[in-house]
């Protein structure tokens, strides 16, 4: 009827989820300010935010499809249970509660906080580079099916294409996912509802310094990687690496007005297609390593998109971008609990 052993004991010193748990905890703590504002002043007590973001790390590290799964793993999986902070005799959330309390942390953008914190860990180990980045863009599945697409009922006078084109995007809706475009990144690849996600990773150990979701577009991924540059933290003139979707004359033009020296894959000799770099950006001696790191960003995305980032099972632009960063900060986590050396036993 009684156990002598806690639930601690009962995970091993050396599972590789004691240093995520580990690293998590320090993150969070660096939150501890912007968490507190979240707690319920009044009414029936809400899940702590701790608890919420550390199951929500659970459901991204172990591909768990559903809060109902979590919430049904949590009832019997004792390490689910530790990780999270739960005793073996407290009672698991419903769902739909837990799904309820998540918006919370969606409305305060929690996510990026958290990408935040797990950067400054990394930071303080000396882990990141701040001088020498890559950027790229992926494509994630939308919640809704190419059927749900729909005439919109007052469709713009004007279009958002060249010279006031109108597009599918302006005549044509998702009824389950407004938000969703239909969009196609590869000419070999099927036109699906989709939205795009961005990221820069460091070229030292591939860590994810900024990430976001947008809607897709052509244009998206230049955009993209703009706005994310100006909130970068970088250090002298550093560069970015990047595929060839990026050699256009504005986004390379834009490089250097924000003091970042363009390593961007060029094209073949084709007078269809233009390479804007200067003579001394394209023998700069960095090109060719940027081009070889560049490939390592591939390395993150293959990660992201095992199972929960595949098709996110969430709609609307803001939880897509929520998820991603979760998904991006969770990914740092890891790779930092395999870069961060174990200290020594006394």
């Amino acid at each position: 009827m009684f156990s002598y052993v806690t639930l601690e004991q009962r995970v091993p010193q050396d599972h590789p989820v004691r240093r995520i748990r580990e690293l998590a905890d320090g993150a969070l703590k660096r939150m501890d300010g912007e968490l507190a504002k979240l707690y319920a002043k009044k009414g029936r007590p809400s899940i702590a935010p701790e608890r919420l973001l550390r199951a929500q790390l659970l459901m991204v590290l172990y591909s768990i499809r559903s809060e109902r799964q979590l919430m049904e793993q949590l009832d019997y999986n004792l390490l689910f249970r530790w990780f999270v902070g739960l005793e073996m005799d407290d009672a698991v959330w419903d769902a739909t509660v837990f799904s309820k309390n998540r918006e919370r942390l969606i409305g305060a953008e929690v996510s990026q906080q958290l990408l935040l914190a797990v950067l400054a860990e990394a930071h303080e180990q000396q882990l990141l580079s701040e001088e020498h980045f890559t950027v790229d863009g992926t494509l994630i599945k939308a919640w809704a099916s190419r059927r749900s697409f729909k005439p919109k009922d007052d469709p713009p006078e004007r279009g958002s294409g060249p010279r006031g084109r109108k597009l599918l995007r302006d005549t044509h809706e998702s009824t389950t996912d407004p938000e969703a475009r239909l969009y196609c990144k590869s000419h070999s690849g099927a036109v699906v509802p989709s939205y795009l996600g961005h990221v820069i990773t460091e070229n030292r150990n591939g860590l994810i310094v900024a990430a976001m979701a947008t809607q897709a577009g052509n244009a998206a991924e230049r955009q993209a990687a703009l706005e994310m540059l100006r909130k970068l933290k970088r250090r002298g003139r550093p560069t970015l690496g990047a595929d060839k979707s990026y050699q256009e004359e504005a986004f390379v033009r834009r490089l250097r007005e924000q003091g970042v020296t363009p390593h961007v894959a060029e094209y073949a000799p084709n007078p269809k297609w233009r390479n804007w770099l200067r003579q001394d950006e394209r023998l700069d001696p960095g090109m060719a390593l940027s081009q070889r790191k560049r490939k390592l960003v591939e390395k993150s995305f293959g990660w992201l998109k095992q199972d929960r980032l595949r098709q996110v099972k969430v709609r609307g632009l803001k939880r897509v971008d929520w998820l991603f960063r979760f998904a991006a900060a969770a990914h740092n986590l890891l790779r930092l609990s395999k870069l961060i050396p174990i200290p020594a036993a006394a």
